[in-house]
C-alpha cells in the first residue's frame, strides 16, 4: 500500500487528537476513495453526454419532473 503525506492546520491536529477513537487513517482513506469514485463517474458522465444536444436547462427540467413522478409514486405506496 502507497503512503500519502498531508500537511494540516496545528488547530486541526489538536482537534483530531481530541478524538482519539477515530482511525483517521481509515477515515481518510474512505473518503479519498468516494471523491475518486465519483470523479471516475463523472468523467465517465460527460464522455457519455459529450454529443448531447440538452441544455442545462432542459436537464434541470427533466430532473424536475423525474424528481416530481418518484415523489408521487413513492407518496402513493405509503413510504
Amino acid at each position: 500500500m502507497a503512503n500519502v503525506t498531508v500537511s494540516i492546520s496545528e488547530e486541526l491536529k489538536h482537534k483530531m487528537d481530541s478524538l482519539p477513537d477515530v482511525n483517521w487513517s481509515e477515515t481518510v482513506r474512505e473518503f479519498l476513495s468516494e471523491k475518486v469514485n465519483r470523479a471516475v463517474l463523472l468523467k465517465k458522465l460527460d464522455k457519455m453526454l459529450e454529443n448531447s444536444k440538452l441544455t442545462e436547462e432542459d436537464c434541470l427540467r427533466l430532473g424536475e419532473k423525474v424528481k416530481a413522478d418518484m415523489w408521487k409514486k413513492y407518496k402513493e405506496k405509503g413510504w
